[in-house]
């Protein structure tokens, strides 16, 4: 085996060209798959963050529209003990009103939370842009909300039921969540002042809304929270239930990254199959040689086996470092007019290793019919013909 592979290195050295060519065009190959799979996770990574990032993942609400849950906590510790892998869990009660200010009405959602916890799903101390959380009676509103009736920090303004209640609160602080629905609409408050605001018993919240560690398992996530709460007054919904469209292109997007991959894999082995085929024409004087001074059929098999996992190490290599450029340069020169990237990159260590694997492995299959052809050699006919 030894013998094979040093044999297998001489080969390679004295025709450095065309070994320098065969790696190089591994890869390339491998660079565009480690390119174009990054870049693929990256935006589909952006995608579902931008979706679901600072929202609900999974919500469980009375199954009778507009009726409210009634003693919620026993739900959340049912719910908490249903399913280990949630996140954070925030009870609010949410209801539609009008927002007085200044002698204009603005129809609005009011959102109750307990801050703290609404904080680890929707994020408010980073997208908080002036002011602070809101007190007793105070709110917080939409950064466009405020803008567009010319609300300032600490003004104070009215809050009128559907019901036709009217609560005087004062505005703590404006928030921008990336999303102009909810920027143009929302009033946040704490959940204590809702239950005033809309006359709720003190143990009642309209929805609990949660965030758990893989959104992917959101389906059975909720089919596990809804057997431990067992309450057919309780219905449950989830992210992917509201956006089948995205998880339709996320899938498309998936299937095109795959396909593409898939083919610059073949084109590396079949590349790599016709140059080694190629080589064992070139080199049978010599492989004939070698067989009638004693080297075995195996042995003679093996020098080109160690040729393609020597092609498929060092093209790896060089795709893997040509991918990693390739990304860099990407998220470099490729961005916004805000300077952000056009796409996030998403550095996989794993993807980026099985492109590596895939490279060595595919270079290695390719050698295995020239060595086949190599061990077929007959050493008197391949001297005899010169």
């Amino acid at each position: 085996m030894r013998l094979a592979f040093r044999i297998a290195l001489r080969f390679l050295t004295s025709n450095k060209g065309q070994t320098i060519l065969i790696a190089l065009g591994i890869g390339i190959g491998i660079s565009v798959q480690i390119f174009i799979g990054s870049l693929i996770q990256g935006l589909q990574i952006s995608l579902v963050d931008a979706t679901i990032g600072q929202a609900s993942h999974i919500t469980i609400q009375s199954s009778v529209k507009n009726e409210p849950i009634v003693d919620y906590i026993d739900i959340e510790n049912k719910t908490m003990q249903g399913y280990e892998g949630i996140t954070a869990i925030s009870p609010t009660l949410t209801r539609g009103a009008f927002l007085l200010f200044d002698n204009e009405f603005e129809q609005v959602l009011f959102r109750g939370f307990e801050m703290n916890k609404a904080n680890t799903i929707y994020r408010f101390d980073k997208a908080l842009v002036e002011g602070r959380f809101p007190k007793a009676n105070e709110v917080m509103l939409g950064e466009l909300l405020a803008k567009e009736n010319k609300i300032n920090v600490f003004d104070t303004i009215e809050i009128l039921t559907p019901d036709g209640l009217l609560t005087e609160v004062v505005v703590s602080g404006l928030f921008d969540l990336k999303v102009a629905a909810i920027n143009n609409s929302w009033v946040v408050g704490e959940l204590d002042l809702a239950r005033e605001i809309f006359e709720y018993e003190d143990d009642a919240v309209s929805a609990l809304e949660m965030q758990i560690k893989e959104p992917f398992n959101a389906t059975e996530a909720t089919e596990k929270i809804s057997q431990a709460i067992n309450n057919k007054s309780i219905a449950l919904s989830n992210w992917k239930e509201a956006n089948e469209q995205l998880l339709s292109g996320l899938n498309g997007q998936s299937t095109s990254s795959l396909m593409i991959q898939v083919f610059v894999v073949i084109s590396v082995v079949l590349g790599i199959a016709s140059v080694l085929a190629i080589t064992v024409l070139q080199k049978s004087k010599q492989i004939g040689i070698l067989k009638a001074m004693g080297i075995n059929d195996k042995n003679a098999s093996l020098v080109f086996i160690f040729q393609g996992l020597m092609l498929g190490m060092v093209g790896g290599i060089v795709g893997i470092l040509l991918g990693l450029v390739l990304l860099w340069s990407f998220s470099t020169f490729a961005l916004n007019a805000d300077g952000t990237p056009v796409v996030p990159i998403f550095i996989n260590i794993r993807f980026i290793g099985l492109s590596g694997f895939i490279a060595i492995s595919a270079s290695t299959v390719a050698s295995v019919l020239p060595a086949l052809k190599s061990k077929k050699l007959s050493p008197i006919e391949v001297i005899r013909n010169g």
